[in-house]
């Protein structure tokens, strides 16, 4: 029998385990199940929100005599072939975003090559609503890890649902430190998402800062090999408008540069009204790019259309996808180029189209 170890195996781009057969492996979920007995393991729930936590140094001692010893030994590793899969899914998966499928591409691949890397990687993505950040980031989970958003090596936190009471800060600041600090002693090279980020209270992110600092390790645990993703709507205006100056001026929206950005994201994100603004991740210049989703045109709603027909197995033609396009709603009033939800309703809406 053969089984693969949760912190290890599941990272493609970082880590493989070398998986040996092991005598009597037939009784290893007993034999398992007893060690974390022995070792005082305790599933902790958390009053407010879950994290299925174990404690600190169990999870760490489990984890390296499960992959070491029992699972094998497990080595650093280069997967091209998952690196070439998300430069892959970035170009044909997602549409109409040049600029994030090179800076996530570069930003992604640079970082897991760099074992000197001197801090964790933090990303903030920006744009409307439906314009793909969220696929983004399951494309990455999907190509550094084998279970992808399901990995125990992800988590995603929702600021409105997860931390949703402004009177209990304090102790969300507390379970959301122990969750990172569990997971990265669990799986070094962690996935950590916080969508609608601009909900998030500033005292939160100022919670988590030290994680995404400059720092060799916080209290004894090494952070360094974590990536952070911020997504929110902050800026999305601001994108929209300089891609509407571009077809103004007859210029090709793939000739939007990250100069022509990257600077105003950073500046309306220090001036919003979120948490952000107020917090030491933008003071401590943090974040390492700025990520701008475009407005998606009505030739992208047509492709994002044709992926929902394939992913459900189903045939569809020109005229059909026109349709689908056509039955979503288009700003500005006077040019309607932009999908006002981008892709995020085209899924279900093709069910309207069905014979």
């Amino acid at each position: 029998m053969r089984r693969e170890a949760p912190g290890c195996s599941h990272t493609r781009l970082t880590s493989r385990c070398r998986v040996e057969s092991v005598p009597g492996a037939a009784s290893s979920p007993m034999l398992v199940r007893w060690f974390l007995l022995l070792l005082g393991t305790l599933s902790t729930q958390a009053d407010l929100f879950q994290f299925d936590s174990i404690t600190n140094v169990s999870s760490y001692y489990f984890n390296y005599i499960y992959c070491n010893i029992w699972e094998g030994e497990c080595q650093p590793s280069q997967d091209d072939a998952s690196q070439q899969g998300l430069a892959r899914d970035l170009q044909t998966k997602l549409h109409g975003q040049h600029l994030a499928q090179s800076v996530v591409l570069k930003a992604i691949q640079g970082f897991i090559i760099d074992p000197e890397s001197n801090k964790p990687l933090t990303l903030s993505f920006h744009g409307w609503s439906g314009t793909g950040k969220n696929f983004v980031a399951r494309i990455i989970a999907d190509n550094l890890y084998r279970d992808g958003v399901k990995s125990e090596c992800v988590r995603l936190f929702i600021a409105p649902f997860h931390f949703p009471h402004a009177r209990l800060v304090d102790t969300y600041k507390g379970q959301l430190r122990e969750a990172i600090r569990d997971m990265v002693l669990r799986c070094p090279q962690t996935l950590f998402i916080f969508d609608e980020a601009e909900k998030l209270h500033p005292g939160l992110i100022d919670a988590i800062k030290p994680y995404m600092d400059h720092y060799d390790n916080v209290d004894g645990v090494s952070y360094r090999r974590a990536i952070f993703l911020f997504l929110s709507n902050i800026g999305g205006a601001t994108i929209n408008d300089v891609a509407l100056d571009f077809w103004h001026s007859g210029q090709n929206r793939e000739d939007i540069g990250m100069e022509d950005l990257e600077h105003r994201l950073r500046t309306e994100t220090m001036e919003s009204q979120g948490g952000f603004a107020q917090s030491e991740l933008m003071s401590g210049h943090l974040i390492d790019f700025y990520v701008p989703f475009l407005p998606l045109e009505y030739r992208h709603v047509k492709l994002c259309a044709r992926d929902a027909y394939i992913a459900r197995g189903l045939e569809t033609d020109e005229a059909t996808l026109d349709e689908v396009a056509k039955a979503m709603l288009y700003v500005p009033k006077e040019e309607r180029l932009f999908s006002a939800q981008g892709c995020k309703s085209v899924p279900q809406r093709i069910n309207f189209f069905l014979p």
